[in-house]
Order: C-alpha cells, then structure tokens, then sequence
C-alpha cells in the first residue's frame, strides 16, 4: 500500500512536521486526507537531523539555530531575569545512566507508576524497575495495525493505554508484574448498543460516520480527572470523557480546529487542553451541571502547542510550543482561569514536553537538550540547569521524587525518552542554601 506524508505546519515560517507512516497503514486509498498533526513520533517542526529534496517538505522555514527563538513572542516579556546565585537554592546533577529499548522505536511518552518506568516505543510497552533498571515486562497490542502507543496513565491498579487507531486499552498488571489485557474503549458492549440508533452517529468525514463515543484519529493523551472520570484527547479535535466505574463515554466535545496534542487537570477537576490551533482550552463543570463546558480560551502562542504542565497547587500553568518559547499563566485574582504573565527562552527549537516535580519546571526539546527552571519571588524564574546528551530530540520527560524534609533536599531521578529510541536517566538533586543572614 503507498503511504502519504501527511504534513501539519508549526509555525507558518518556523517548522513543518510529518505524520507517521502508521498512521494511515490501515486505511483506505480511497479516503480523503486526514487533518493536520502538529508532530508525529518520526519528525517534529524540523527537528531531523537530514534534509530532503521530497516535494512533500516545506523547505521555506529558517533556520532552528538562528537567533530567532529569542525573538519569538517579542510582545511577552522574558521571566528569566535570575542566576542561580541570586537563588535560595542549589541543584546538582548527573548522569546515571541509559535504558534502551529492544527493539528500537522512537521513545514516544513516559510514565511511573510505584517504581516502574512504563515506556511507550512504537507499539510497544517496556516496563522498567525504577531503582535496579531492569525490565520489567514488555507489552503490545495482538493486532499490529494499532499503531504506536501515544500516552499512558493510571488508576487503581489499571493501566490505560492511548493508541494510534483511535482505541484506548485497559491493562492489569499481574502478581508476577505482568500486564494482561481485559479490555478496549470504547467497549464492544456500548458500540453495539449505541448502533441501533442512527442518532448516536456523527460525521468524521465525507462519506463516513462513527458512533459518537468513537475517536476516529489517534488518541493523542489520556489524564485521570478524579477517581470517577478520565479524559483522552485526540487529532480528531474532540476531548472524551469516560466513567472509570463501568468505562463508558458519558461525553464528546469537539473542542478545537485541529489536532489536539495536550492536556493535563488540575487538582479540582479542571481540564486544560492544548492543540495544533495555537490555542489553550480550560473545561469545567459549571455550577449546579455534571457536564464539562468551556470556560476559557487561552490564545497568545504563534505556532501549534505540543506540551502543557501545571504546579502542584494548579495556579500556574505551563504551555510549550513550536515557537519554542514556554508561556507561563497564571491565576488573576478576579477570574477562574489564567493570564499569560510571561515566557521562558532558551530552547532553540520546539518544546516538545514539560513537566513539574517540587518546585521545578523541566523542558524537553527538539534541540536535544532538557532545562530545568526554579520559580523564584514576583514570578521571575531561572534556569538551573541545562541536561545535554541525547542525540535526538527529547519526546517526553518524566520524573520519579523522593523528598527529605528534615535535610532540605530532594533527590529527583528524570527520565528522558529521545527520538532515537534512548531512555536517559539523571539524577537531580536539589539543596536548599543557608540565608547568610541566618549563619
């Protein structure tokens, strides 16, 4: 079967990024193009180290490397205004040491969960041992056209696998620490029941029609929103969320113009989405309803958003994009939702993923390299440290913390998963310094 590139543009000048072949590997030819993906697992906003001559590529965007980045967004002011010095606090790190997946497949998310390191390569999962670095286990999907593995989340003893064929999995991890399959979203039992009527179908496409509990493109996220509901996020635009009681679709929104890439919620249920549209959706149940509605839209990036983070109060929302700047939002006293207060420059080419561990905001970019940011007093914010070693762009971060109160000190372990295929682990260590006016 002949394969099409499918493009999505970044940024209309800065990047381009191409869909995975695997996308389309199990449609037909006769169907139209699918939407537009901001970044796929194969290339993301010109992060390839190769170039081509293919008439499929856009070849008109500058240069990654040029001193554009710290032009980007010139209306938004720089937030890191600090050293390390001017801070409180010191954080040393190093090198541990790398994981490697077998066989070898662009390294597409990261998750923990009670010390085991789950990582998505391909259609694959590799399972890790967090403390000895051993594997764990490895598992897939039976059916080879279920594409690679877009996120993976957690909850009471289920874990949830996101897909590139539009199909959410549920696993239980065994006894002996393996993972059985027992189920898939949306069920058999809903599709079936939901068929008889015409009503629960709705166009995708010309000449197709899904059910509405369907995605009908890969599920790019899935986030845990309390201990009864979960979201996934799609490039088919729509947010779903499902009971985690029985595993059904209780509603579908539709809730950008292109591929949404991001989401993450915050403690009281708040949902934050991020998409290829440039924009920033929040979601929350209005007073008195049990359905989730818009509540804000956060616009200010000039390329597709790939990454978002938020702290652990959920005041301060982090959102990365092509542009490669990271806007920080903040909460305005007279209003539920954020207001950009400010970027963080550095990165010289898109943000690919973000992540908070403590007080710590870690960034993971197409330019190879992971910074790690301390929020200091009046919003400005430093860069402590900058992680380089991978030789590929870095997909997807994540951390596993170990807090000692009584020393002042956290010891962070950080994974970092490359589009080489590489797991490299650091180990971070944050140390509080005496204030001299206390010595």
């Amino acid at each position: 079967m002949k394969l099409h590139p499918l493009l999505s543009t970044c940024s209309a000048t800065i990047c381009t990024a191409i869909n995975d072949t695997t996308t389309i590997q199990h449609k037909e030819k006769s169907q139209p193009p699918m939407p537009k993906h901001l970044f796929s697992d194969t290339s993301s906003c010109s992060i390839s180290d190769t170039t081509t001559t293919s008439p499929s590529f856009d070849t008109s965007y500058s240069s990654l490397h040029s001193s554009l980045s710290l032009q980007t967004l010139p209306s938004i002011p720089s937030l890191q205004k600090l050293s390390p010095e001017n801070l409180n606090v010191a954080v040393s790190n190093s090198y541990l040491t790398s994981l490697n997946p077998s066989p070898a497949g662009h390294v597409s998310f990261l998750a923990v969960n009670k010390n085991l390191l789950y990582a998505a390569s391909s259609n694959l999962i590799h399972v890790f041992d967090t403390t000895l670095f051993t594997l764990v286990d490895i598992f897939s999907v039976n059916n080879s056209s279920s594409g690679s593995v877009k996120s993976v989340t957690f909850h009471n003893g289920s874990v949830f696998t996101s897909h590139q064929d539009s199909k959410i999995r549920v696993w239980k991890l065994t006894e002996n620490k393996r993972h059985k399959h027992v189920g898939t979203l949306p069920t058999l039992e809903d599709r079936l029941l939901l068929s008889v009527f015409k009503r629960n179908y709705v166009n995708v496409r010309r000449h197709r029609r899904r059910l509405w509990i369907e995605h009908h493109d890969a599920v790019s996220g899935l986030a845990m929103i309390n201990d009864l509901q979960m979201c996934s996020i799609s490039w088919d635009k729509y947010l779903k969320i499902w009971k985690t009681s029985n595993l059904r679709c209780v509603q579908s929104i539709k809730a950008h113009d292109d591929a949404i890439n991001a989401v993450v919620v915050s403690a009281d249920g708040t949902i934050y989405t991020g998409s290829a549209d440039r924009r920033i959706k929040v979601w929350a149940k209005p007073i008195g309803e049990d359905k989730h509605a818009l509540i804000a839209t956060l616009e200010k990036h000039k390329s597709g958003v790939n990454a978002l983070a938020l702290n652990n109060a959920g005041s301060v929302l982090f959102s990365g994009s092509c542009d490669r700047s990271i806007l920080v939002w903040e909460k305005e006293d007279s209003a539920n939702h954020m207001a950009v207060t400010g970027a963080l420059r550095g990165h010289s080419k898109a943000i690919l993923c973000l992540i908070t561990v403590f007080d710590l905001l870690l960034s993971g970019s197409a330019d190879r390299t992971v910074r790690i940011w301390q929020r200091a007093v009046a919003g400005k914010f430093c860069c402590l440290a900058i992680l380089d070693g991978h030789k590929q762009p870095v997909r997807s971060l994540v951390a596993d913390a170990d807090s000692n109160v009584a020393q002042s000190k956290s010891t962070i372990k950080v994974f970092s998963g490359s589009f080489r295929g590489e797991i490299k682990i650091w180990k971070v260590e944050e140390v509080l310094r005496l204030d001299n006016n206390d010595s």
